[in-house]
């Protein structure tokens, strides 16, 4: 048995306050009568001040002072010293009030008292957050050892929190030659001893300024900036030959981070970055918790994420659905690591398989379904034509049908901007998607079924097949880089904040009587140039596009546009509530005259009849055209 416990730093703080109160009504009394305190004092003073310093250290105990570190001390530390020190006074002078009425103590004489004990114990642990901040007697280990000069772009808290670990860490790698804000009214003011040097329109000329000190680093630690003020900045760094990196958010810091500002390098989701959407997380709460959710393609891209954000929304039950076994084996062990205690189900299956899905779908009667399995790759789609129409058109018909067959609440399809005026296989597929799920929620919403909710994006930045994996990859190996078309632009979104709309939209879709029979469409934002992202990706590595790393134009791609769309011509634009969501609205086909032709397109596919297949697929989507339809091969919708 140990009877005396370890001597730690909490107990020599404990002594060091309790000698403080010790001190401090004695003080107090001489502060006040002066000379004359001797006078005075005598053994009833002695046990009162005993009596105060038991009073004290029950007052401290209580308001928990020790759990705090000095190092780290702050304006919280200083309210529980305020409030321990408040309450020691109170109840010493209420008690020594009953019973001496206060003969021989002067009436100043506590808040004397107060004032002292507050900077007996408040300051000595100011001074050794200073000594080990090293404001104080330290400034010569600043050039104890080399440095790499580095500008601050932001003068919020993470700029304020880095400047603070540098300033306390004796071996920081970083000496901070100052900040530039968005804010003029910061300009000329400091943080921590660091000057805000000037606003971001100044980036350059501060840039020219320092440069005879050594600059070699901006590090980004304001997220709030337009993905379009992060592309200047890094063309105006790459001019003077200075890289650029940023500070992680606290959501992206792994468990054994030594510090909490590690800077990494420019990320290309800060490139490409918009303010984020507000979401009505209530509502997407309201919408999966307590429900079972069936996502399709849980092994892709979008799927994996989708499963990621649902299972933190605390539904019932979750199957995960795929027809790549290791796809799905990785997304299962994830969710189990994730959430040890969810319900959760992996089922190899291809949505093409309708008994399959029926089977699947009638017996776990899922309440949501989030469809997001489809051949994606535009290339790839193009030269296996047959398959894209099995998969995306009559895959997504298969799994529709099922759920209405299941009494399912909500179907999502997940669609692309591709299917805006189809130049290719998979955006024609993918249109007709879109068609069949409008018509069933048409259909079905009056009567009270299944309602479908009809998601349309463009790219995921750094999906599977995408070109920012490509261009690593090509990078990697020392380039070249290759763009299809100087001028080509598409339309970007990070995975995490394209699958947090899909379930805004979802939870909207559900509830606004509006959105029937409409497409959501996400706002993207402004397209981007693959040309202008190939030679960041090449800046962000430290080299120099055109002369390091070369970049290649190859031509565009059999079905490949120049340029991407979110809204067809006809389309028209309904707002909603939901910052980040818009509703298209075209026109819905006949339920009955796509049931009968997706019949026959897939008769025709199943049966490797490529050019009727075509022909088929070319009737139904008339913005589709790049054959010759001279024979119509299906009756005319009336």
């Amino acid at each position: 048995m140990v009877l005396f416990p370890r001597f730690n730093r909490a107990r020599i703080a404990l002594v060091h306050d309790t000698t403080m109160a010790t001190i401090s009504l004695p003080l107090a009394l001489y502060l006040r009568l002066g000379d004359e305190f001797w006078l005075v004092m005598n053994s009833e003073i002695a046990v009162a001040n005993a009596g105060f310093s038991i009073t004290a250290v029950g007052a401290f105990v209580f308001s928990k002072m020790y759990r705090g570190i000095w190092r780290y001390a702050s304006i919280n530390d200083l309210l529980t010293i305020t409030k321990a020190v408040t309450l020691a006074i109170i109840i010493f002078f209420s008690i020594l009030f009953v019973l001496t009425r206060l003969e021989g103590i002067p009436r100043s004489a506590p808040l004397i008292q107060w004032f002292l004990l507050m900077a007996l114990l408040g300051g000595p642990r100011f001074c050794y957050r200073l000594i080990k901040d090293r404001h104080v007697g330290d400034m010569v280990n600043k050039i104890s050892h080399r440095r790499v000069s580095v500008l601050l772009i932001g003068a919020g808290d993470s700029a304020e929190t880095f400047i603070r670990e540098q300033a306390r860490d004796r071996n920081s790698a970083y000496h901070i030659i100052g900040v530039i804000d968005q804010d003029n009214g910061r300009v000329g003011r400091e943080i921590h001893g660091v000057p805000v040097l000037a606003e971001l329109n100044d980036l350059d000329r501060v840039l020219k300024k320092y440069s005879d000190v050594g600059l070699q680093r901006i590090i980004l630690t304001n997220r709030d900036l337009a993905g379009e003020t992060v592309r200047e900045m890094l063309e105006i760094a790459e001019q003077h030959g200075i890289t650029m990196a940023r500070l992680p958010l606290l959501t992206e810091l792994k468990m054994d981070l030594e510090s909490t500002t590690e800077i990494r390098p420019i990320d290309l989701s800060d490139l490409l970055g918009r303010p984020q959407a507000v979401l009505d997380r209530g509502a997407i709460k309201k919408l999966v918790a307590g429900k079972k959710v069936l996502v399709t393609g849980a092994g892709g891209t979008i799927g994996k994420e989708l499963v990621r954000q649902i299972s933190d929304y605390n539904p019932e039950h979750i199957t995960l659905l795929d027809n790549a076994e290791y796809n799905l084996y990785q997304i299962d062990m994830e969710l189990g690591n994730r959430h040890k205690n969810l319900s959760r189900k992996a089922v190899l299956g291809s949505v093409r398989d309708r008994k399959r899905m029926e089977s699947i779908i009638s017996q776990l009667r899922p309440e949501l379904v989030f469809h997001a399995a489809a051949l994606k790759h535009v290339p790839l789609v193009e030269a296996n034509p047959l398959e894209g129409v099995l998969t995306n058109t009559i895959g997504s018909q298969i799994v529709a049908d099922a759920c209405q067959q299941a009494d399912v609440a909500i179907m999502v399809q997940i669609s692309t901007d591709k299917a805006v005026n189809p130049t290719n296989i998979m955006g024609a597929t993918k249109r007709l998607a879109e068609c069949y799920c409008q018509s069933l929620d048409v259909a079905e919403r009056p009567s009270g079924g299944t309602r479908y909710v009809t998601v349309r994006f463009g790219n995921v930045l750094g999906s599977t097949g995408s070109v920012v994996p490509l261009f690593q990859s090509q990078l990697a190996k020392g380039g070249p880089l290759t763009v299809t078309h100087r001028d080509i632009t598409r339309y970007f979104m990070t995975t995490g904040e394209a699958v947090e709309l899909v379930l805004q939209a979802s939870a909207r879709g559900s509830e606004d009587a509006e959105a029937g029979g409409k497409i959501f469409v996400l706002d993207m934002g402004a397209p981007v140039r693959i040309y202008d992202l190939a030679e960041q990706v090449i800046r962000l590595s430290g080299q120099k596009p055109g002369k390091d790393v070369k970049i290649n134009i190859i031509g565009l791609r059999p079905g490949e546009k120049l340029h991407e769309e979110l809204l067809h011509v006809s389309e028209n634009l309904v707002p909603t509530q939901s910052p980040g969501l818009f509703l298209a609205a075209p026109k819905a086909r006949e339920l009955n005259y796509l049931k009968e032709n997706f019949t026959i397109i897939t008769a025709s596919a199943q049966a490797g009849d490529l050019s009727v297949t075509l022909r088929h697929l070319a009737e139904l989507v008339p913005e589709y055209k790049p054959f010759n339809k001279n024979e119509p091969l299906i009756r005319k919708n009336k």
